[in-house]
Order: C-alpha cells, then sequence, then structure tokens
C-alpha cells in the first residue's frame, strides 16, 4: 500500500536531521528513512560532480526501499543533483533553497545576511536566486568554511565552533543585516549560540518547517499520506562507520544506525 511507504530523507552528515524533525512533527504517522553520507561528509568543499553522483547513489538505496518521496535535505546536494533526480523518478524529489524570499520579505534594514557552504555560494542555482532578489535588498553571503565539521561533532558550543561563529557574524553585522538566512541544514542545530552572538533582534529564518509543509502538499496532491493514524518508524543509516553517537546525541533519542556500503 502506497500510503505506508516511507519517506526517504538524506544528507551529507547529521544536518538533514534538522529538516527531519520538522517533517517528523508534522507527519508524526509517517515511516522515515534517514541517510547520512558520513563517510564523504562534507559536501561543502567538494566538487559538484562528486555531490551529484553521491546524490544519485543515496537516491537509488532510498528508491530501491519504494520510498514514495525523497528529501533532498542539504543545500549543497540540491544545487549539485536535485535535477537529476527529478528527471530520474516520478516520485516528489523536495529540495533545499535558503530562506531569501522569507528573509527579504522579513527586513527592516534592507540587509540580508546568508551564510552558506563554500559550494552553496558558489553555484549557479543560488546565483540565479540572488538575482531574483538582489532589486529588493542588499545580500551579504558569507561563506562559513569548517562550520559543518564543528556540528559534526556534535559539540555546539565549542571553543573553534564560537571563534568562526564570530569570523563570519563579525562582517555581516557591521553592515547592519537583520535578517540572518541559514543556508546549510547543519546550521539550525546552533541557532542559540548564533542569536546569542547577533542579538535578539536580528531575525533568523530557517527553512525546514516550510520544506516539511511542501512535502505534505506534495504527498497529499497524490493522496499519498498515511491515512491509517499509526505512529511513523524512523530508520536511520549511514555510510560513515562513527556516526551512530552523533546521530543519537542530535536526534535526542537513542537509535539504530545501520551502516550503508555504497
Amino acid at each position: 500500500m502506497q500510503n505506508r511507504q516511507a519517506i526517504g530523507v538524506f544528507d551529507s552528515g547529521v544536518g538533514g536531521l534538522t529538516v527531519l524533525r520538522h517533517i517528523h512533527e508534522l507527519l508524526p504517522t509517517e515511516d522515515l528513512i534517514y541517510v547520512a553520507d558520513s563517510a564523504f561528509m562534507p559536501y561543502g568543499c567538494k566538487p559538484e560532480a562528486v555531490v551529484e553522483q553521491r546524490c544519485v547513489k543515496i537516491a537509488g538505496f532510498l528508491a530501491a526501499a519504494q520510498c514514495k518521496a525523497i528529501v533532498v535535505a542539504c543545500n549543497t546536494a540540491t544545487a549539485a543533483a536535485v535535477h537529476r533526480l527529478r528527471d530520474a523518478y516520478s516520485i516528489p524529489v523536495i529540495g533545499m533553497e535558503p530562506g531569501v524570499k522569507p528573509a527579504v520579505a522579513r527586513t527592516i534594514s534592507g540587509v540580508v545576511g546568508i551564510m552558506a557552504t563554500s559550494s552553496t555560494a558558489n553555484s549557479d542555482k543560488f546565483r540565479q536566486l540572488q538575482q531574483r532578489y538582489a532589486q529588493h535588498a542588499e545580500l551579504l553571503v558569507q561563506p562559513c568554511p569548517g562550520l559543518v565539521e564543528e556540528i559534526e561533532k556534535g559539540d555546539l558550543s565549542s571553543h573553534r565552533l564560537r571563534t568562526l561563529l564570530e569570523q563570519y557574524l563579525q562582517p555581516l553585522l557591521q553592515k547592519n543585516v537583520d535578517t540572518l538566512v541559514l543556508g546549510c541544514t547543519h546550521y539550525p542545530f546552533i541557532i542559540p549560540v548564533i542569536q546569542q552572538m547577533v542579538g535578539e533582534s536580528v531575525v533568523i529564518i530557517d527553512t525546514g518547517a516550510a520544506i516539511a509543509r511542501e512535502l505534505e502538499r506534495q504527498l497529499k496532491m497524490r493522496d499519498a499520506l498515511a491515512a491509517d493514524g499509526a505512529p511513523g518508524h524512523t530508520e536511520f543509516w549511514s555510510t560513515g562507520l562513527n556516526a551512530a553517537a552523533t546521530l543519537a546525541h542530535l536526534w535526542r533519542e537513542q537509535v539504530s544506525v545501520g551502516h550503508l556500503d555504497i
């Protein structure tokens, strides 16, 4: 029965858990399969062709598991591969997009900061997004190399992480940014630290909830939502050998993580 098929969600590592959490909260009766491509983490500093190849392999695994939808819970992976995956599969393939549109709508100062991985910041997809909204606000893009790796360690308030954040946030604050877009699914894990550094007057935009709503919309349109009312089950996989502890720590539950050799 299609309605009881799982929803597949993947990312280069633990970042996609921030999206998975929104999906789980909005659609608690859905079965979910999460894949962390931890052996190839981070995607943000790899060539686009390499990221695309990884996405194709993981999507193939999720399709073989008969998932009824795939969520590419990574901005870098979306930019590299979402069009190819949509061409390859008839099921919904939902990608990420930095929340520039809501940020432009919210800003009062007219200056919007965008934190992103280097790959996302340099992608054609992101440049097109910038061009679409550049006339409405000043968009300041801040690549954040090293931040994903720190978050992957699971210590969300380490000295190294704070040092990197200060380095990346100061130039934005000096330009009077009042709205900050999180352009990587890892970054919502450190919203409390970011908010502490930028102050309560700066609005932080995380698109995870919007992705969950778009997934719900597409499944509803296909009459593919789980309808029996039973609680959903979440299954975790990783291509890395040491990801289980961090996945459990950040998911805030004890979980079993299968090893995926692809």
